[in-house]
């Protein structure tokens, strides 16, 4: 197999599953950066699933994707922010794809007639993965799914412990996040479920090189010293990581616990000193904020606040932006269509409909969009919601009563939004939507254009239904402005009303873009439109 110069961090997690392990692997991704490094990351997902595509939102939250069109796990969301770099296709791997890779490696003969088996073949699979995605970087951060323990995890896990024979201990890191109860009754740290968590990672045959606790609050130098103890890792290896009031705090408190100063001096290598200031200036804003606002997020998937992980994010970067802390209130459509749009948001300093599928919660998305609409309510509509802006116009102000999406009706007569032409050829679900980027033609003299500041952009697309052309006329005449079109001018890509302080919908996920360090556009002024209508009814 072909060997790299890069040196490999390794990042497992015991006890407990959403302990936090994508956000621990991005910061630790951030803070090399900022010493001079070339860091890339990989996720190695162990379910069987090819991609997550196709999974419910309520089980595995949002479905992220990348700028070359890939459905990945919400982690490589984390990532992209944190690093503040594109990934793609190679960032993302799981056992489905390394399980049909190897089968039709078998199907094609590829191995020569010999048994094919979990080791060598779906090890050296994997082994495949990670050196591609390593390819050109100085170090690659590689984030094992799953809780140790867990069966479908071992090739992962067995693969990694080649890997350190592979390429030298000095070129590889094992670190491995374990969940710290604190008893409330007695406030008792408990260490046990540490302990076993690393006999658990010693029976497969990895020594951890550094334990990242995760905990309520700061684990004492006491209780460090006695898991130090026994999983037999140095002491100043082992590293508290808290609840924070935000999870841009996390590269600081890494940075503060030494582990960049860990990993340089393990790995050998030469870098600088970190710049931290942006973070910290990240920090200071969420923390600091001048104005407190109300975001109502009506969607379907609202039990589950990771089902929006990218649209939370976004709102963050563009409070921070506009030195603001945006207060997230998430509200379930059905409610909205027992109770009263009026009743459900008359507190709201805005309100967004995000991405969706299916029919379920629609009424209430078009109750408040309308809501939005007549009373003036800054307004943003993604993806779905950008549908569902045009049917409630369709409906409420062009007259077209029975308006509605093919995928809500397939035999209603007023379908103004209907599947894409390209799309009804295909009956398979997984990796089939328009996905990634794509461009938008944005038209002069609009608010998108207001906001991009641009004659043509790139947004990330995931979806299978458009605008029906046939009523863009009716639409248009009644006041419904097309401000974004695909460049041959066939696909809505983005809608406005031009008698609103805010109310514009695009077909893209702007979330999946925006960052920290550089907060989309369109979230700006949505978060700034919620500012200014804040401060006119004060």
């Amino acid at each position: 197999m072909v060997k790299h110069h890069t040196k490999f961090i390794f990042v497992t997690g015991g006890v407990i599953s959403s302990l936090g392990k994508g956000i621990a692997a991005a910061s630790i991704g951030a803070l090399l950066e900022s010493r001079g490094l070339q860091v890339t990351i990989l996720k190695l997902d162990p379910y069987l699933n090819v991609d997550p595509g196709t999974m419910n939102p309520f089980q595995h939250g949002e479905v992220f994707v990348t700028s070359d069109g890939t459905e990945t796990d919400l982690d490589l969301g984390h990532y992209e922010r944190y690093l503040n770099k594109d990934l793609g296709k190679v960032n993302s791997v799981t056992a489905g794809q390394i399980y049909q890779s190897v089968l039709d490696k078998e199907r094609a003969g590829d191995y020569l007639g010999n048994t094919v088996q979990v080791i060598p073949h779906v090890t050296d699979q994997i082994k495949a993965a990670i050196y591609a995605a390593a390819a050109g970087y100085d170090v690659l951060i590689c984030e094992v799914g799953g809780t140790v323990g867990d069966i479908e995890s071992l090739p992962f896990l067995e693969t990694i412990r080649q890997m350190r024979g592979d390429e030298g201990y000095k070129n590889t890191v094992f670190i491995h996040a374990s969940y710290v109860p604190i008893l409330d009754e007695i406030g008792e740290i408990k260490t046990k479920p540490t302990q076993h968590s690393v006999k658990e990672l010693l029976g497969i045959g990895i020594q951890p090189d550094v334990l990242l606790l995760r905990a309520g609050r700061k684990i004492p130098s006491d209780i460090k010293k006695k898991i130090a103890l026994f999983c037999n890792v140095p002491e100043k290896q082992v590293v508290s990581c808290p609840n924070l009031e935000t999870v841009y705090e996390v590269p600081l408190l890494l940075r503060e616990e030494g582990i960049d100063d860990i990993l340089v001096e393990h790995l050998n290598i030469w870098a600088r000193a970190p710049n931290l200031s942006p973070w910290k200036h990240i920090v200071n804003e969420i923390k600091n904020p001048q104005t407190l606002l109300s975001i109502a997020v009506v969607g379907k998937y609202t039990s589950l606040a990771e089902s929006y992980k990218s649209i939370h994010e976004a709102l963050v970067h563009a409070g921070i932006e506009n030195h603001a802390q945006a207060k997230i209130v998430y509200i379930d459509a059905d409610d909205i269509e027992a109770k009263g749009a009026a009743k459900m948001l008359k507190h709201a300093d805005a309100i967004l409909v995000p991405g969706g599928f299916g029919q379920r919660g629609i009424n209430g998305k078009i109750a408040a969009v309308k809501y939005a609409r007549e009373h003036k309510v800054p307004f943003l509509g993604i993806c779905l919601g950008l549908q569902i802006a045009v049917i409630e116009f369709a409906r409420n102000v062009a007259k077209l009563n029975e308006a509605t999406s093919q995928e809500f009706d397939e035999h209603a007569d007023t379908q103004v939004i209907h599947i894409m032409e390209d799309q009804k050829r295909i009956h398979k679900k997984g990796g089939t939507m328009r996905l990634g980027n794509y461009e938008t033609i944005i038209q002069p003299h609009t608010l998108a254009h207001k906001i991009y500041q641009h004659d043509q952009i790139v947004e990330r697309h995931r979806h299978r239904f458009e605008v029906n052309n046939s009523y863009r006329d009716i639409l248009a005449l009644a006041g419904l402005v097309f401000s974004g079109l695909s460049p041959d001018k066939d696909l809505v890509e983005i809608v406005e009303i031009s008698n609103h302080p805010f109310f514009i919908a695009c077909q893209s996920h702007p979330e999946f873009q925006s960052r920290p360090l550089k907060p989309h556009p369109l979230f700006v002024g949505f978060i700034a439109a919620a500012i200014d209508k804040k401060n006119a009814s004060v």
